[in-house]
């Protein structure tokens, strides 16, 4: 008989709700400032990880010059807070504060060198999903980042 460690916490963080509009795949097109007017095609998923205890987003935009990445958000309940980790395959790690509006999401990343913020915000229907991206390098004037429009796949 095999006996899952841990399974009683496999349950629904009820401070991840918020991001209940997120859930699904999605189907990306984009563009960023060191692109032109090139449209950016890609996929990103969001699914309930450990029985909801986390949020899983993996994304690729297939251009060579980006990297596929993942993130785990989770939250601390004491403090009231969540967060994101995210890896690529670059072996880039980063830890980001995440912030919840109403059908909104903010993930930033406050660094000195590279810092970065990304608004998702969700159409009333839910199928629809538009982020703009900004970012700071080395502490100058925050500038446009790779911005997004995601359509639910239903396929």
């Amino acid at each position: 008989m095999e006996v899952t460690i841990g399974a009683k916490a496999l349950i629904r963080n009820p401070a991840l709700k918020p991001l209940d509009f997120l859930v699904g795949e999605w189907l990306t097109t984009g563009t960023h400032p060191h692109f032109g007017n090139q449209i950016l095609c890609g996929r990103t998923s969001f699914s309930w990880h450990e029985g909801g205890a986390f949020l899983l987003m993996r994304q690729q935009v297939d251009q060579p010059q980006f990297p596929h990445g993942i993130a785990i958000i989770g939250s601390d309940d004491k403090g009231g807070k969540l967060a994101m980790i995210y890896f690529d395959e670059r072996g880039t790690s980063r830890i980001l504060d995440v912030a919840v509006g109403d059908r909104t999401v903010t993930w930033q990343r406050d660094d000195a060198e590279f810092a970065q913020s990304l608004t998702i915000t969700a159409d009333v229907d839910g199928d629809r999903l538009v982020s703009k991206g900004r970012m700071s390098i080395k502490g100058g004037d925050w500038s446009d980042d790779l911005s997004q429009v995601f359509v639910r796949d239903t396929a």
